[in-house]
This record gives C-alpha cells, structure tokens and sequence, in this order.
C-alpha cells in the first residue's frame, strides 16, 4: 500500500538526515567529487600529449589571433602525425603567417600539403622562413597557389639552405622567365633535391635557355616535370642540351610543351650521349613521323626497354 505522498521538503529533510548520518554534510565537498574527478582527467588528458605538441597549439593559436584568421583543426590535431595536409583550406597569406610560425617548432612534420590555398608571393615568403628553419620537412606541395617570380624567389631562397627537402611540387603558380632564373639557381645550389614538378607553368623559351644549363650541371635530380609549358624552339633545344650533359636524372616529363621538329630532334640527339635516363614522357602533337622516326632511332639500342610504354605506344599510333 502507498504511502502518503511528501511535501515540498520532506524529500530534502530526509537526505539531509541521510547525509548526518553518513557524517557527510549534504552538499559538501563531496558533492563536487564528479566534477574535480573531470577536471583532474582533463589534466591527465593534457599531461599525456607529447613534449611540446600543446604549447605549438597554444603558439598556432596565438599567432591565428595576431593575424585575424581561423585556426584549421586539422592542425590542431594533428599531433605527431608525419604528414599534413591543408590543401584547398583556402588560408591565404595571412593563414600562412599563422602557420608558418607553428612549423619552425614542430619536429614531427615530413610532408606538407598546401596545395590550392591561394597564397601568392606574401604566403610563400612566409613559408620560406618556416622552410629554410625546419629539419623535418622533406617533401613540399605548393601547386596552384598563384606563387608567382616572387614566391619562387622566396621559396627557392629557402630550399637552398634547406638540404632536408628532397620533393618538391610548384605546379600550376604561373611561373615565367623570371622565374627560371630562381629555380636555376635551386638546381644549381641544392645537390639534395631529388623530385621538381614545373608542370602547368608559363615556361617559355627564355625559361628553358636559362634551365638547360643548370640542368646540366645539377647534380643530384633525378625526377622533373615541365610538362604543359611553353617550350618551344631554341628554349627545347636549349633544355635538351642540359639533358644531354646531365647525368642524373632518370624520370622526365616534357610533354606538350610545342617543341617542334627543332625540339624533337634535340631531344633525340641528346639520347645518344644520355646513358642514364629510362623514363621519357615526350606527347607532343604535331612531330612529322620522320622527325618521330629519327628520334626512335637515335635512342632505340639503349632505350627500348627503359622507356615508358605510353611513349612507345604514341609514336606508334601517331
């Protein structure tokens, strides 16, 4: 049988007397157990990250503040993780800044991704200090962020003194003859570089007389891109007698680029001396067949079973 239903304060008389009788007065101490024990975890939770990976949110942080951007959680989160990857974040040059200054303290870093973030000349210069102070940092993706003479300027400054970078992507940033004369010197400087991607650049042939040089006397690249550039003429002929004297490289693209009957034999020409190279990328619309012909030919003893079989297989179907 039911009881008779409590007052308004019997229920908080009763506990009250429970608690007396526990020795605990209600509401005490006790009472704010549950909410010490989440603090205490929250401590815990924050003693147990890694040396330093707070205090580089904490200085990512502040730095977003100074410059009036929002933070990417990725990043944030990031931890110890040997890749990030911020690409179409949209950061522009001030949210390059705010990074830039989290990157020269994180050791953990090997791989960023800032592909399509807009950040043009100011974003690079920026990333150029981060760059040329990191040790971690061995391969770099700043394609399609509008870098500009002046972003190459900056970026290739800060990869010669930065011997840990070995990749390096710069596709898409509008890169012309002003520029080339900064990446010769990159290719010049930095004997460590293995992977350049120039690919989707304004490359003319002024770009490809200053590169062609320098590409003989590098040193130490064994990858590059130019394809989809503007190397025609005496720019492909220049760029084929780099690639005649160079020794290193093993993989390179130059397809589409408008290299002409000129171009093409250079290249063909330069296969005879070349003993090293076993990828070609050469697509290049418009080479009559004798030209085409001839190139097999010049390269045909030693290259038949290095060269890639998408180019064999464009010569025979043109």
């Amino acid at each position: 049988m039911r009881g008779p239903l409590q007052g308004p304060g019997e229920k908080e008389d009763q506990e009250e007397g429970a608690a007396a009788a526990s020795g605990r007065p209600a509401g005490g101490p006790g009472a704010k157990k549950g909410s010490d024990t989440d603090s205490d975890s929250d401590q815990e939770t924050e003693g147990a990250r890694r040396p330093g990976e707070l205090g580089e949110d904490t200085l990512y942080l502040r730095s977003c503040r100074a410059h009036s951007v929002v933070p990417a959680s990725c990043f944030l989160r990031q931890g110890s993780a040997p890749e990030l990857s911020l690409r179409h974040r949209g950061l522009g040059p001030q949210g390059a800044w705010a990074l830039a200054h989290a990157l020269t303290s994180n050791p953990y870093v090997k791989r960023l991704d800032l592909r399509d973030n807009g950040l043009c000349g100011a974003g690079a210069e920026a990333l150029a200090g981060a760059l040329s102070k990191t040790r971690s940092i061995c391969d770099v993706d700043l394609s399609e962020n509008r870098l500009g003479a002046e972003g190459a300027r900056a970026i290739c400054a800060a990869l010669v003194v930065s011997p840990a970078v070995q990749r390096v992507q710069l596709a898409g940033n509008g890169l012309e003859e002003q520029a080339a004369q900064y990446l010769a010197e990159l290719l010049l400087a930095h004997t460590g570089l293995k992977s350049l991607d120039l690919s989707y650049n304004q490359l003319n042939d002024q770009a490809g007389e200053t590169l062609g040089p320098a590409l003989a006397e590098n040193t130490g690249l064994t990858e590059l891109n130019v394809r989809w550039n503007h190397l025609r003429g005496p720019g492909a002929i220049a760029f084929a007698r780099g690639l005649e004297a160079n020794i290193f490289l093993r993989v390179l693209d130059i397809s589409y680029n408008g290299c002409g009957d000129s171009g093409a034999s250079a290249v063909g020409e330069a296969l005879k001396t070349n003993n090293v190279l076993e990828e070609l990328y050469m697509r290049c619309p418009g080479i009559p067949c004798e030209v085409k012909a001839a190139l097999v030919c010049s390269s045909l003893s030693r290259l038949i079973h290095s060269l890639h079989w998408s180019f064999w297989t464009f010569l025979i179907s043109r």
